[in-house]
């Protein structure tokens, strides 16, 4: 299991791909949490797109995206959990979701559960079966509700730390 947390980003095209391409099939056993990140305003698309694997983003705080802000190709698991979703005011850009592939994306494990979603953002659910995170109990955290996450990652984002004292 790999995590990335507390990161700010904003104004690039491409945020975060995981997966090496969509022919990659070993990518299968790839998990990864995506937890406490803000991205920002000027984002266009990728927080993040996923080939084959699983996903737990989860406790994110998402701005105004310009295209879309979680995707998938080669059938990801994706459960968001707990995120806080503000659309643009584009009306052709409130899909939080968006799947490269065929008709077959409607069998891909998509879940939304305790999401925030904000001026007109929605989240396509698809297939069935549980989506519960796959966490030793040592990993296992419990996401809060998805109204707390602009507390959560208020801090997100790089150290402001001053030479010859405590971060």
């Amino acid at each position: 299991m790999n995590t990335i947390d507390s990161c700010w980003r904003s104004n690039p095209n491409w945020v975060m791909l995981l997966g090496h391409r969509d022919g990659y099939t070993a990518d299968k056993i790839m998990k990864i949490t995506v937890v406490f990140n803000h991205f920002g305003p000027g984002l266009v698309q990728r927080m993040p797109r996923v080939r084959y694997g699983y996903a737990h983003v989860a406790n994110n705080k998402y701005d105004e995206w310009l295209m879309y802000a979680i995707g998938g190709s080669s059938d990801p698991t994706i459960l968001s959990e707990g995120n806080y979703f503000v659309a643009s005011n584009d009306p052709n850009t409130k899909e939080v979701t968006k799947r490269e592939s065929g008709e077959d994306w409607k069998d891909w494990k998509w879940r939304s559960s305790k999401d925030v979603l904000e001026n007109g953002a929605y989240f396509v659910p698809s297939g069935w079966g549980s989506c519960a995170p796959l966490y030793t109990p040592n990993q296992l955290f419990t996401a809060a509700r998805g109204s707390l996450v602009p507390i959560l990652t208020a801090d997100a984002g790089p150290l402001q730390c001053v030479s010859g004292k405590a971060c």
